[in-house]
């Protein structure tokens, strides 16, 4: 039995993940009690019509006792031998006012506590840790469309293995922020900067005049060469621990030449003994799986790098 948790910050699109796994043949309830995890298993199991997949959110609206115990019920689950995924919504703080502000929504622990939005907001952070401390998955959907985030929900969620870890690969621009769903980042602005010639400023790192820009100056191979040997000498005591999801950004100022550049080469050098490796550039809203080593290819960009 397959059983995917969803939890998070409110608005930062838990109904759409739900959605996205119904649409696709998930049995799915929205803001379960915690509390009744265990029983909704159980009395699956033993239904005539036998449920496989199963997908629930959980929110902050729960007591606080029920998020308490919430470790506790996911070791029991797991015991049960139930293939339980657990995959934490965040955004940023300010995008989610812009979000209430703009729909004129209240937020829920506003309602029943006198607090203002911006207090509810953290509140819920700090009432949802348990969870998110156990994460298999965080998203962060900050820069998400709906068409985006029910495509990683798709993508990443539905397809993945149990006894498989998905390793992405993220270029970013620090200018933007670091990436909310990062679990190591590289910083390459040291790096000699491409934006600087005026031909080159519009292109990005997948195109070839940034490639042999990048690649006449050994420093950038060199980091290249660390940060993989980093990532293959550590990502077996990542896999050790059981992990499902592991994300290695890389973030140059813009997002757009350096870190593009270097995420590309270090999916395609990972992708030949990691069998499920995906790459994404943020800035360039390019996401798709890497299956095996690949010639880069010319794509035009308007996006400009500071």
């Amino acid at each position: 039995m397959q059983l995917v948790i969803i939890s998070g910050r409110s608005g930062s699109g838990k109904s759409i993940a739900l959605q996205a796994l119904e649409d696709i043949g998930y049995y799915a309830i929205d803001n379960l009690p915690a509390m009744l995890l265990g029983s909704l298993v159980d009395e699956l199991r033993n239904s005539p019509t036998l449920q496989t997949s199963i997908a629930v959110s959980i929110d902050a609206r729960n007591l606080p006792h029920a998020l308490e115990r919430f470790p506790r019920l996911v070791e029991e689950l797991r015991i049960k031998q139930v293939d339980c995924q657990i995959v934490y919504l965040t955004t940023d703080a300010r995008i989610l006012i812009e979000r209430y502000s703009a729909t004129r929504r209240r937020h829920p622990l506003t309602r029943d506590r006198d607090m203002t939005l911006s207090e509810a907001i953290e509140t819920e952070d700090t009432t949802l840790s348990e969870i998110r401390n156990l994460a298999d998955l965080i998203i962060d959907t900050s820069r998400l469309s709906v068409h985006d985030l029910r495509g990683r929900i798709t993508e990443q969620v539905a397809s993945h293995h149990a006894d498989r870890l998905t390793l992405t690969v993220e270029s970013f621009g620090f200018k933007g922020g670091v990436p909310l769903d990062a679990d190591i980042v590289f910083d390459a602005r040291c790096l000699p900067n491409p934006y600087w010639d005026p031909r080159l400023r519009s292109a990005t790192g997948r195109e070839p005049s940034i490639v042999a820009f990048l690649e006449q100056y050994p420093l950038v191979q060199q980091m290249l060469d660390d940060i993989t040997r980093w990532v293959e000498r550590w990502l077996p005591e990542y896999r050790d621990t059981h992990r499902s999801y592991l994300t290695v950004a890389i973030g140059c100022t813009g997002g757009q030449h350096r870190s593009v550049y270097l995420a590309e080469r270090l999916a395609q050098r990972l992708a030949q003994q990691q069998p499920d490796v995906r790459l994404r550039h943020r800035e360039l809203g390019i996401h798709t799986p890497v299956t095996a080593p690949q010639e880069m290819t010319a794509e035009p960009s308007d996006r400009k790098e500071v």
